[in-house]
């Protein structure tokens, strides 16, 4: 029999998860039925007199009673269920083993069709892949080894720790695994951060190719996972736009887009980034490529930098805009507007005629019309005409689910200015 958690929506509030959203937040459940420990069968209770444990099964319905599908609950996150399947929970949780298996392999199976075996790429996407909260990054050493950077970003995965870390070995056959589960959000799902080798080991930092282009990977203190892989293709698709050119690439981080740059053949490229941590590795890179004499670094916070060099009188050819998340909240999207639209116009005013202008957001919440509407406004306010040659993304290894939006979450504008 099948006695899972069962939870009922509000009116009009399982839209959204029918269509495949796959959260669902507290304030949007009526009650919950569940069998209670004195024997005396089901239940109806409000959510927080139930006394089913965080990290169990749970069923959701709509209102009427319409079965939704199968998810885990935690009432200590507003994200209360994170959605798993669409099938009854008792066939989920049959062989939770076998399950979880399915889930990695069929994840690692769709990358490798597009990259192979000598390739770095997100193994997993979290709820785009339909296993939420968990990220794996696969970076493939140019020693020959597989490391794998995971991390458990909610506890709808991380009660699935045993089985992961198993269906990742057997999938994948990795040198090692390290968990970079250092992240604030783990705090608003109740666990604690987490890091280090969870199997096997190796060195904290290594070494990639990425499109012909090497890079050292510091897994261990590097931020987030240690690189963006998500933009791989996008810094392969200004390469033709570089040759000849002077080139800023702002918000460097590891020096990646300056890097592609420079081996397109630019005859000159800044590389800008406010953490001197981040610009040691810049230059690390720059030297482990012998890519001295063309890129150079600036140790500068990006907003004073844009300003000073349009006071100056300072021009590119080419400008890449790759800022962190200016906003990781809805409540703070006006502000992060402007923060956005600073930085672009000012880029706009610095380019020369007919130059390009490489531009970026990674913030969930600041969708594509909103990213798009905050281009136009910033070429209205510097004055210049611009035209959008291309409208990109994350790469294939970063699948978007529909009815999740937020799993569009990177934008990548490559844009001409007039």
């Amino acid at each position: 029999m099948n006695d899972a958690l069962r939870i009922f929506l509000k009116p009009k509030e399982e839209r959204e998860v029918v269509q495949g959203f796959p959260w669902v937040f507290d304030n949007e459940i009526s009650h919950v039925k569940y069998f209670a420990s004195d024997g005396s069968g089901r239940k109806d209770a409000p959510l927080s007199e139930c006394e089913s444990a965080d990290g169990s099964a749970c069923e959701v319905f709509t209102a009427a009673g319409g079965f939704i599908g199968t998810g885990i609950i935690n009432r200590k996150s507003k994200i209360c269920v994170r959605m798993l399947s669409s099938a009854h929970a008792d066939k989920v949780f049959e062989n939770t083993k076998a399950f979880i298996d399915a889930r990695i392999r069929d994840a690692a199976n769709m990358r490798r069709i597009r990259y192979g075996e000598r390739d770095s790429y997100r193994l997993v996407f979290a709820e785009a892949d339909l296993l939420p909260g968990l990220i794996v990054e696969r970076f493939a050493s140019v020693d020959g080894s597989v490391y794998l950077v995971v991390q458990f970003l909610a506890l709808a995965c991380e009660v699935f720790r045993k089985e992961i870390t198993a269906a990742l070995i057997k999938t994948c056959d990795p040198q090692g695994i390290y968990e970079r589960s250092d992240v604030s959000v783990r705090e608003k799902e109740g666990l604690e951060e987490r890091t280090g080798w969870i199997y096997g080991s190796g060195g904290d930092v290594i070494t990639i190719n990425e499109n012909g282009i090497l890079f050292y990977v510091d897994i261990a203190k590097g931020q987030k996972t240690g690189f963006f892989l998500d933009q791989k293709d996008n810094r392969k698709a200004i390469m033709p736009f570089c040759h000849g050119k002077r080139v800023l690439d702002a918000f460097s981080h590891t020096g990646a887009f300056a890097l592609a740059a420079a081996f397109a053949g630019a005859r000159e490229v800044v590389a800008a980034e406010i953490s001197e941590d981040a610009v040691s590795m810049i230059e690390k890179n720059v030297t482990l490529n012998k890519k001295e004499d063309t890129v150079k670094t600036v140790l500068a916070d990006v907003f004073d930098l844009l300003k000073k060099y349009e006071g100056s009188g300072e021009t590119f050819d080419v400008i890449v805009l790759d800022p962190p998340a200016f906003t990781k909240s809805a409540k703070n999207i006006q502000k992060a507007y402007g923060g956005y639209k600073e930085i672009n116009l000012r880029a706009m005013r610095l380019l020369r005629k007919g130059g390009i202008l490489i531009s970026c957001s990674c913030s969930a919440f600041f969708d594509a019309n909103t990213f798009y509407d905050m281009l136009m406004h910033a070429a209205a306010s510097s004055g210049r005409r611009v035209q959008i040659l291309e409208k990109r993304g994350a790469g294939e290894d970063h699948p978007i689910l529909l009815g999740y939006e937020r799993s569009e979450y990177l934008k990548c504008a490559i844009a001409r200015v007039l």
